[in-house]
């Protein structure tokens, strides 16, 4: 199979929206995007700003597989931050994750960027994956959270 990565825009808006959804509307996300002008409040949030980072994989069906992320500019260098990495329900368990990744790591090289930065529940298949793939965890970073 022949995998592809493209640089995703503002342009890409539908295709990325279509994706996020097939993703994440099931388990074990389970997110529920019935407001329509959240969702796409949501996705603008994502890709529209300077720094945002969209990479989408393609195999000859289309797109198999998306990052959305952003770029920090920081001291020790460009770190590609991910807020979503996922790959369609019907090729998930496939390799395409692993393959996305690789792709990934390919990209950040070759645009000056030395560092991935994702978040995952523990709880989710998504955590061994990550631990699989060489991501290790964070043994000083903390996330908080507060409803208000």
């Amino acid at each position: 199979m022949n995998f592809t990565l493209k640089k995703l825009t503002i342009k890409d808006f539908e295709l990325i929206k279509e994706t996020i959804r097939d993703i994440f509307s099931n388990p074990p996300w389970n997110d529920d995007w019935q407001d329509e002008n959240q969702f796409n409040a949501y996705i603008i949030g994502m890709i529209g700003n300077n720094n945002s980072l969209v990479l989408g994989l393609f195999d000859e069906n289309g797109i198999s597989g998306i990052t959305i992320g952003s770029i920090k500019y920081w001291y020790t260098g460009n770190i590609y931050c991910i807020d979503d990495l996922g790959i369609k329900t019907n090729r998930q368990g496939k390799g395409y994750g692993t393959m996305l990744i690789k792709l990934v790591e390919n990209y950040i090289k070759e645009n000056n960027i030395n560092e991935i930065e994702l978040r995952t529940n523990r709880t989710f298949p998504a955590y061994n994956f990550y631990l699989e793939n060489g991501f290790t965890e964070s043994e000083n970073a903390v996330y908080f959270s507060k409803k208000i």
